[in-house]
């Protein structure tokens, strides 16, 4: 079996290498392609992952490429990952919004919007490759940011074969584990929202409910990221909080902290990146992997220490290290591939997706794509159907979702005048105003990708 990722050379392709090489015999998976259109970075983080593979499984087929058609050509699944305009644009977008008085954080904020417009016309060409070289039956797991939107916007255009994954839910189900010393298989979570915008309604562990156990344990407010709320709030609310539900629930502490702070987020990822980059360069990557790999721990290390820290004054404590030996505890590729488990056994298995509504959440249309717990059957996802949910939870989704049905539609006609109408709609702008001076910066920025809007 085959699975390709487009965008291979991200920073963190060693992860998916790692989560890949050590579940492909047991998937199936013989032959893997990193691809990537920028060649000297798919040169150094591509040959990382492809060195993480071999130490890991040397009887995996493993090739990088700048090649789209030759990477998806008979794949059964397909991972994209890109950063269409790179970091700096990132930089740039988050700028735009924070200097007109807006979150610009690139999945929930406003610079999401400004995101998606080049993401989508990417995508959508290999999307098209797909459709022609990759085998019929070919699922493709969207990791791009912002998922939701994006996820949507390929869904609105026929792309039914795609499928928005996030390791956000996982993330978090993983903290969980560590907090009761159990293995993360002994958990399970119903959640429903959005991508970034969900919430957990159950946690059981070993087949007891614990969501309000720890919503009331108070060491679960400085070893997970419930550290960025309060307790009150979990128990009005009757859920635990995706961590990016800061961002709407204290959106003036953020900008306030961000605009203190001495660089955003991507600011300090763009630095990171650089850096690295900068000094991987020099590194035999294939003879001296090792200090390759000293060089990456100690830079993504000041990436991962500062995950937050930025927006709400917190600082993870623990140190980060990436241990190629160490036992994966999946990521947003243990999402992909619990997908693919699930289908190749043949058999019902439960996961959390993005995908369909199809009834599930109500008040939402369902075509609208929605991050949920789904039974996966027959290789396509039922998603749980909703009862007794927080009214309020579902206002605020229900808000966000209508954001993000229009700004699809503003991305696929290519239409300035919906753009503004959905941007006016998000909860984190909400005014018309703001809504076209953003759009217009925005417009300019990505003049070489939005030469035929209108």
């Amino acid at each position: 079996m085959k699975l390709a990722v487009i965008g291979g050379g991200g920073v963190r392709s060693m992860f998916l290498a790692k989560s890949i090489a050590q579940r492909a015999s047991e998937l199936n998976i013989n032959e893997l392609i990193f691809m990537d259109n920028n060649e000297e970075k798919l040169n150094i983080y591509g040959n990382m992952a492809k060195q993480t593979a071999k130490r890991i499984n040397p009887d995996l087929h493993f090739e990088i490429t700048t090649d789209a058609e030759y990477a998806v050509s008979d794949a059964d699944y397909v991972i994209t990952t890109i950063r269409e305009g790179g970091d700096l644009m990132r930089v740039k977008e988050e700028r735009i919004a924070l200097n007109n008085g807006v979150l610009g954080q690139e999945t929930t904020g406003a610079s999401g919007f400004s995101f998606a417009m080049r993401s989508v016309s990417s995508l959508v060409e290999y999307c098209e490759l797909i459709k022609k070289h990759a085998k019929k039956s070919c699922k493709v797991f969207n990791f791009t940011n912002p998922a939701g939107l994006v996820s949507q916007t390929l869904r609105d255009l026929g792309y039914s074969f795609t499928y928005g994954i996030c390791d956000a839910p996982s993330g978090m189900i993983r903290t969980f584990a560590k907090l009761y010393n159990v293995d993360i298989n002994d958990i399970e979570g119903e959640i429903y929202g959005l991508n970034h915008l969900s919430y957990f309604t159950s946690v059981k562990i070993n087949g007891k409910e614990m969501l309000y156990d720890i919503i009331n344990n108070d060491k679960a407010y400085v070893d997970t990221d419930l550290r960025y709320f309060e307790k009150e709030l979990l128990l009005s609310r009757n859920a635990i909080f995706n961590e990016y539900l800061y961002y709407f629930y204290y959106r003036e502490k953020a900008i306030n902290n961000i605009l203190k702070a001495d660089k955003t987020r991507a600011e300090l990822i763009c630095e990171v990146n650089k850096s690295m980059t900068e000094e991987l360069k020099k590194v035999d990557i294939e003879n001296d992997f090792d200090k390759a790999l000293e060089i990456f721990n100690y830079w993504y290390g000041i990436r991962e220490s500062n995950y937050m820290a930025e927006e709400t004054g917190i600082k993870r404590k623990n140190k980060w290290k990436f241990d190629i030996y160490e036992k994966d505890d999946g990521g947003y590729a243990g999402v992909a591939l619990k997908f693919i488990e699930i289908e190749q056994s043949g058999k019902s298995g439960t996961m959390i997706l993005c995908t369909e509504n199809d009834g599930a959440i109500p008040s939402l249309k369902c075509s609208d794509i929605v991050e949920i717990t789904c039974d996966i059957v027959n290789g396509k996802a039922v998603p749980h159907k909703l009862e007794n949910t927080d009214k309020q939870c579902l206002e605020l989704i229900r808000r966000v979702k209508n954001y993000e049905r229009l700004a699809s539609k503003a991305i696929i006609n290519k239409s300035v005048s919906l753009a503004v109408d959905a941007l006016t709609l998000h909860p984190l702008v909400n005014s018309y105003s703001l809504s076209k001076t953003l759009i217009c910066e925005f417009l300019e920025l990505n003049k070489e990708y939005t030469k035929d809007w209108k």
